[in-house]
């Protein structure tokens, strides 16, 4: 008599790793459907505007962005950058805006929440320091990371982003919260602050 394959999460994962792209999304949307649309880049169907056509792959989307979201709240963020970085990606992956977030840490680091305060155009978001003060207050924060996206897909911070960043460093820094870092996110790619020496 034969045995049954193993339906462990490791036998189902090792199955799953070796699908194509093309194989995986048919799982979402249908083998027809993704025989049709799919050009080569999972992209268009986890953007903003499109994956609202596809609606397990918007779920899919915010299940991941949940996932990871968790596991920051487990780690002390600012010792884990790929963490951050990995959590921001799928946050913003296909925003055809600017959007500013902060992520409000306790004293150990730990991520307290993660909030969008502003949303703004293709090339600029307005940010109002007063409410970053605020909603940290409110969040009881120890200290905060900034992150918005560059839709133009260059991490170049300009000089409004660096600007902007010692203006919210200075006004934290009256109620004590102190400002870790800010992130540029451009597609898979991201720049800190921290790291290359602009806060």
């Amino acid at each position: 008599m034969f045995s049954q394959p193993s339906s462990s999460p490791k036998f189902a994962s090792d199955i799953v790793s070796r699908q194509t792209d093309a194989d995986l999304l048919g799982e979402l949307i249908g083998v027809q459907e993704s025989r049709k649309r799919y050009r080569g880049s999972l992209q268009p169907f986890f953007t903003d505007g499109d994956a609202q056509s596809y609606t397990k792959c918007a779920v899919a989307r915010e299940l991941v962005r949940r996932w990871l979201g968790e596991e920051l709240k487990r780690i002390a963020v600012f010792a884990h950058p790929s963490a951050v970085t990995d959590y921001l990606k799928v946050h913003f992956a296909g925003r055809e805006y600017e959007s500013f977030v902060v992520l409000y840490l306790d004293a150990q680091n730990s991520l307290i929440e993660v909030e969008e305060l502003f949303r703004g155009t293709l090339t600029q978001t307005s940010v109002y320091p007063r409410e970053v003060v605020k909603s940290s207050l409110r969040f009881n924060a120890a200290a905060v990371m900034f992150a918005h996206n560059h839709p133009s897909g260059s991490t170049n911070p300009s000089r409004a982003d660096e600007h902007l960043t010692q203006t919210l460093k200075a006004a934290l820094a009256l109620v004590d919260v102190r400002v870790l870092d800010h992130l540029v996110i451009a597609g898979n790619n991201a720049l800190s602050f921290a790291e290359t020496g602009l806060i």
